[in-house]
């Protein structure tokens, strides 16, 4: 394999978050690599194209990922991606596969990265805006400040215990658990504010957690810290 695979962080949702990086490798990219069944669906896609209206005259590459916790499911889907990009790099080209917010933090791409890599490939991860600084930047709040650590935590697993530790909890991607995941937190003596489609045009922003809508969609994020006061935006 010749060609590179790079896996570019568009950043929460406003495409002027995008890096100056970011643009400049979706530019020399050969192939796009979205994980979508069509790129116009693609939250990632339509970020990017925003910043880098040229990307559209590109060739994309659409994979289906398997939106499933069945492990044995994943492994397929992933190696299945693998073979895909695989195939583009042994052409020599340059793959850019764009994700929401930045590659390190729960994403999906760092399974194919690494598929990539063990199999002999090169790959390189652009850094993008992470999701909840932007949200805290969104409610003009800070995230840790002092001494206060910084807990993040996916919710669509059980939150009871990691609501006990101490500073500030993010807490991503509750999906279908939102429900739950409010009635916690109204259990429990804190302070919550959320994001919902950061930096898009359909955000929407709660300052409370009885105000958290449970229809609430995937790319909503909730910020938690001890009782205090937050100053108005």
């Amino acid at each position: 394999m010749n060609g590179k695979l790079y896996g570019v962080g568009v950043g929460p949702g406003d495409p002027e978050l995008m890096t100056i990086k970011a643009a400049r490798i979706i530019r020399e990219a050969d192939v796009i690599a979205v994980p979508g069944r069509k790129k116009e669906d693609t939250t990632a896609y339509r970020i990017a194209a925003q910043a880098v209206p040229e990307i559209r005259q590109k060739r994309c590459l659409e994979i289906d990922w398997p939106m499933t916790k069945d492990r044995e499911i994943l492994e397929e889907g992933y190696a299945r991606a693998a073979r895909q990009v695989q195939e583009c790099l042994a052409a020599g080209q340059i793959v850019a596969f764009l994700t929401l917010g930045d590659p390190t933090v729960y994403s999906t791409y760092l399974y194919l990265h690494r598929q990539i890599v063990e199999m002999g490939g090169e790959a390189e991860i652009v850094s993008g805006v992470p999701s909840f600084c932007a949200a805290a930047a969104r409610m003009n709040i800070g995230l840790v400040e002092k001494d206060e650590p910084l807990h993040v935590v996916p919710a669509s697993y059980q939150i009871e215990e990691a609501l006990r530790l101490p500073g500030t909890k993010v807490l991503m991607k509750a999906g279908s658990r939102i429900g739950a995941v409010k009635e916690q937190l109204l259990r429990t003596y804190v302070d919550v504010v959320m994001v919902e489609n950061c930096g898009m045009e359909n955000e929407r922003c709660f300052r409370n957690a009885q105000d958290i809508p449970e229809d609430a969609g995937y790319y909503s994020l909730m910020i938690v810290k001890e009782k205090r006061r937050y100053p108005d935006s």
